[in-house]
């Protein structure tokens, strides 16, 4: 351990961690009864018995400091300053709770106080709170971001890959596990080969403790320590406290098929509570009757607490579907017809490394992660020239750790820089789905549109170079049935520079989608800064005869099947999304009172695709304008193979959108 000068503790102190602990422990007996009372409607894991932790560490954190939770996270929310009612209110599911009544005993959200939430999934706070760490060393700030999570945690990936991570970026983090000795119902010592948890700190560099949780004097002398460091610009700890909940894993489960009574009546016995009182009287620090003065207040304040609550209205079903995405209040910056600029023609690539370098400019709070990103420009040159420019903390080459540095862009975005990934191949994300899924795309709505999610997940994809079946998804069709998340695939150097433009000022998660087979692509893109907003899709050619909607790579193969046709007298519009969610069905639908013919091409496989989604939109909205049924061109149903031949015989190409028009036609 570092030296670090020993944390005091005063009367006064000691007091008030007496008082925080007595509103956890009485805030969640309350809970407890509401819960027998079906008062709370879902799940309700209480922190009784463990009181001493979150109360001993978070007495050193400032309002501006952060903390990241899990599932059994009600004392977290109270030792950080949440008020008793609006926690009470949360599980009541009513609209004065904390989350809104969104999210209930596993999802807390009070950002305005350093609350970031708390999550349903294990594992995720870890990398948040490295997350929150590097915002701070991007804004050069002295803050202190903090992780809570139980001893199942410790077996989770994002467990090893946020502490390497706060490791090799020295961040300002302190990770708290609190080892109550059960993973729900499963006995530590029967999931780990390891018998404690503080130790593993040796093998990531940093300073590890193994701590009697139910000691408050001795977490809050170490946590303060710890906290102090970080603050200091020492980097990260690992805090091991060794504790037991006295309650079920979540009330109303059974409770003695996997640990006795006679267990838990002794971890009674040991109550970190009734141990500071005995240690205060013992000390003459204060007297019984002034304890007995903060119980009852507190039994006061709970009680009020809990008539609040449940005197308060439930939320209104009609806001059910709010903060889904976050509201667009900026003016964005026109674009610029192609016609109105100078002629000069630049790479895919190079015009969203334009765009990107311009925001980096004007934004310091902007910064890129990925393997290879910084000093060698990226696997495709999407980052060139910029290290020199920005250095390495905001060009930051990381380890092969997609879910950690994608969970840790989470937790960047949720406290106030703007993290871009870049994955190199997009197949790389599905290694972060669950942080994608269940983090990223949630946490706007989640937190009642209270934190923002201003990060860019880019990466190359498609079927061509022979990259076989692990460098060729796209994955579009997967992640614009995701609430919450922007996808954008566009077509062109102009375009790209544009939606990438706009994807680096929105506050919403976008999947920026390069189709390899474009990357080297030249086209004209203004020199002047501008931006293409989402779910706005452009005619690429006008015609008369069928619309054909197509997208990305499939636009350029269906611009060579028009002029083929055209040839031939016949007369194709051509329709590019640009982007899939959202999708501007509107645009298509004029197309299609235009034409009355509408053939859909994309080169994903049509089960539960993009181009299925499209076609139900039209059916529903414009079937009195079709002339013929809607048709689909779409790659084969099968994992990309390896051999030309193969790889060819499995999207479709130029001749195969030309064959499907004709057959349209012939409808």
């Amino acid at each position: 351990m570092n030296n670090t000068q020993t944390v005091q503790t005063t009367p006064a102190t000691l007091l008030s961690l007496y008082r925080t602990m007595q509103v956890i422990r009485q805030c969640e007996e309350r809970l407890a009864k509401s819960h027998q009372r079906g008062l709370v409607h879902g799940a309700c894991h209480t922190y009784v018995g463990e009181e001493a932790i979150a109360v001993g560490a978070f007495a050193h954190l400032r309002t501006d400091d952060v903390v990241f939770s899990t599932h059994r996270g009600h004392g977290h929310a109270l030792a950080k300053g949440l008020h008793p009612q609006e926690l009470i209110a949360e599980l009541y599911g009513r609209e004065t709770g904390c989350s809104r009544g969104r999210g209930g005993s596993m999802h807390l959200f009070k950002p305005e106080i350093g609350m970031m939430g708390t999550s349903g999934i294990v594992g995720p706070c870890i990398l948040h709170a490295c997350g929150g760490g590097y915002s701070f060393k991007i804004k050069k700030t002295d803050n202190v971001a903090v992780a809570c999570f139980g001893d199942g945690a410790v077996n989770n990936g994002a467990f090893h890959e946020g502490l390497n991570l706060a490791s090799i970026w020295n961040l300002p983090v302190v990770f708290i596990c609190e080892n109550n000795q059960f993973a729900t119902e499963v006995a530590f010592s029967d999931s780990s080969g390891i018998p404690d948890v503080g130790r593993r700190a040796e093998n990531y560099g940093i300073p590890g403790f193994e701590l009697d949780g139910n000691d408050v004097l001795e977490i809050h002398r170490v946590a303060g320590e710890a906290i102090e460091r970080a603050r200091g610009g020492g980097g990260p700890t690992l805090i091991e406290c060794k504790t037991y909940r006295t309650r079920a894993h979540a009330e109303g489960m059974g409770d003695f098929t996997y640990r006795t009574k006679e267990d838990v009546e002794d971890w009674k016995t040991r109550c970190p509570i009734q141990r500071l009182r005995r240690h205060l009287l013992a000390e003459d620090l204060t007297a019984a009757d002034e304890l007995d003065a903060i119980e009852g207040e507190v039994r006061d304040l709970i009680e009020e607490s809990h008539q609040f609550a449940e005197a308060s209205e439930f939320p209104s079903g009609e806001t059910a579907t709010e903060h889904v995405y976050a509201e667009d209040n900026r003016q964005s910056i026109p674009e610029i017809s192609i016609d109105d600029s100078a002629s000069r023609e630049i790479t895919f690539v190079a015009a969203t490394l334009e765009a990107l370098d311009h925001a980096m400019a004007e934004n310091p709070e902007i910064f890129v992660m990925g393997e290879g990103i910084g000093a060698r420009g990226g696997n495709f040159m999407t980052t060139a020239g910029l290290y020199d420019k920005y250095g390495a903390d905001r060009l930051c080459d990381t380890p092969i750790a997609e879910r950690g540095f994608v969970g840790l862009g989470c937790g960047a975005a949720m406290t106030g820089t703007r993290p871009v990934i870049d994955f190199m191949f997009i197949d790389f994300i599905n290694d972060a789905f669950g942080e994608t899924i269940n983090q990223i795309a949630k946490m706007h709505y989640m937190s009642s549109g209270r934190l923002k999610m201003p990060i860019l997940l880019r990466g190359c994809g498609g079927i061509g170079h022979s990259a076989a079946t692990h460098h060729s998804g796209l994955y579009h069709a997967v992640y614009s049935h995701i609430p919450g998340l922007r996808v954008v695939m566009p077509s062109t150097p102009y375009d790209a520079k544009g939606l990438i433009a706009h994807a680096l000022r929105s506050n919403e998660p976008v999947l920026f989608l390069e189709h390899r087979e474009l990357m080297s692509i030249k086209g004209p893109v203004p020199e002047q800064h501008y931006e293409i907003p989402f779910g706005q899709a452009k005619v690429v050619r006008e015609g008369t005869d069928a619309t054909v909607v197509a997208i990305a790579l499939m636009v350029h193969h269906t611009i060579k099947a028009a002029e083929l046709l055209a040839a031939e007298g016949i007369s194709i519009e051509i329709i590019d999304p640009r982007t899939v969610s959202p999708l501007d069905t509107e645009t298509i639908l004029q197309s299609l009172a235009k034409t009355g013919r509408v053939l859909i091409v994309d080169e994903a496989f049509q089960p539960c695709s993009v181009a299925s989604e499209i076609a139900a939109q039209l059916t529903d909205a414009g079937f009195n304008d079709l002339d013929a049924p809607i048709k689909r061109l779409n790659g084969a149903f099968t994992p990309t193979p390896y051999a030309p031949t193969l790889e060819k015989a499995i999207v479709p190409q130029v001749e195969d959108v030309v064959q499907a028009i004709r057959d349209l036609l012939n409808e």
